[in-house]
């Protein structure tokens, strides 16, 4: 039986702070969380702990990406490409991920969701890397009319018969969907993916207030990067961005580098749903811990200048934030830090369906990051292994 002690940290659970406090491990299982030192334990002091990230919407880092591989490359380089993401995304203090593809060809997704079978697979032995929690389909079921920076020529109506492809391809492990809940079809297949257990997410949508309702009664439960690529509030037609917001099963995706929605948004919506329904997200393409240059997503060249990603046309194309910069972002316009941290983590866990990370709390998996004063890692644990 292996065991260990964190002790004299500040404990963001991330329901509230615990200070001095002391976490204990065993077999990669949290068994306590109290408050006090334990004089057998690592000292980590001045330390934060923090449940470890959860990043559910994210296309690449360090110049992978699962569609880019996927499109460009076998089977194998895929996985090999996803692995490598892995260990770089927890090198900011991410312990789990969605691969997230944007639209692309039937043939282009069959090969990813196959990939994320393999790649979990192998995993499951080998805890040196952020986990890979199942596959995330933004698109291509979207509206053409609010696509964003995904390959519009590629976008193509709901089908249930690729749906059953890339769920069998893939092992189960289609995790998440994003789709326009007004194209033609959608109602029905958001009541199909459901019955599979998986998870639907409103975006790249023109929806109107009435359709975004009867999606979400069919069973969406989270809205993708509100207020970007979704139509806009009017006071006449308040459209899918005020059904969202009004509707609390739903969970609210924000890209919290402050391009993409301002502080003051950020503020409001928090206000407005509570910090309960709000999920941290990167939308990170292949360019982040790179330098400014030209790159692509989908097949779609972006250019990233000052580390902001733009089409030609000037739409945004993702992101380069990485999660701990995401944390610091909210800490920095004023966002207590529990709550910060709470969107990072139990929030995406909970989101999708996972009930036993994204906390400190006693039965819980021990995916943990350590943080200094200046929310910082410091180090990453994975199954209660520190890496």
């Amino acid at each position: 039986m292996s065991k260990t002690i964190l002790t004299n940290a500040r404990i963001i659970t991330p329901f509230e702070e615990i200070y001095p406090g002391t976490v204990e491990i065993e077999d990669g299982v949290i068994k306590k969380v109290y408050r006090g030192k334990n004089p057998d334990g690592e000292d980590l002091e001045g330390k934060i702990i923090s449940p470890g990230f959860i990043d559910i919407h994210t296309h690449g880092i360090g110049g992978f990406d699962v569609t880019y591989s996927a499109m460009n490359g076998s089977e194998q380089e895929v996985e090999e490409a996803l692995i490598k993401m892995s260990e770089k995304y927890v090198t900011h203090g991410v312990t789990l991920f969605l691969p997230t593809t944007v639209t692309a060809a039937h043939e282009v997704l069959l090969v990813a969701a196959k990939s994320i079978k393999n790649t979990i697979n192998y995993q499951k032995d080998q805890p040196t890397e952020a986990k890979i929690g199942g596959l995330h389909l933004e698109g291509p079921y979207i509206s053409k009319e609010k696509k964003g920076a995904q390959n519009p020529e590629f976008i193509r109506p709901p089908s249930i018969q690729e749906l059953k492809e890339y769920w069998e391809i893939s092992g189960g492990n289609i995790k998440t969907i994003t789709i326009a809940p007004e194209v033609e079809g959608a109602l029905e297949f958001i009541s199909y993916a459901r019955r599979l257990g998986i998870y639907i997410s409103l975006g790249h949508t023109n929806a109107t207030y009435e359709k975004a309702k009867a999606a979400i009664y069919a069973g969406a439960n989270r809205a993708t990067h509100l207020y970007n690529a979704m139509r806009p509030i009017n006071h006449r037609e308040p459209g899918i961005t005020i059904a969202a917001i009004e509707s609390p099963q739903v969970y609210l995706e924000l890209i919290c580098d402050l391009i993409h929605v301002s502080p003051r948004i950020i503020h409001f919506t928090i206000k407005h749903t509570g910090i309960e329904r709000i999920v941290t997200i990167t939308d990170s393409i292949i360019a982040t811990d790179f330098p400014d240059g030209k790159y692509s997503l989908g097949g779609l060249e972006v250019t990233v200048k000052e580390g902001v990603c733009r089409l030609k046309d000037g739409t945004l194309a993702g992101s380069t934030l990485t999660m701990d910069k995401a944390l610091r972002n909210l800490v920095k316009i004023g966002v207590p830090l529990k709550d910060a941290i709470r969107t990072m983590t139990y929030n995406p866990a909970n989101a999708i369906g996972i009930h036993e990370i994204g906390a400190i709390l006693p039965g819980y998996v021990a995916d943990l990051v350590i943080l200094d004063e200046n929310l910082h890692v410091d180090s990453v644990y994975i199954n209660g292994v520190k890496l």
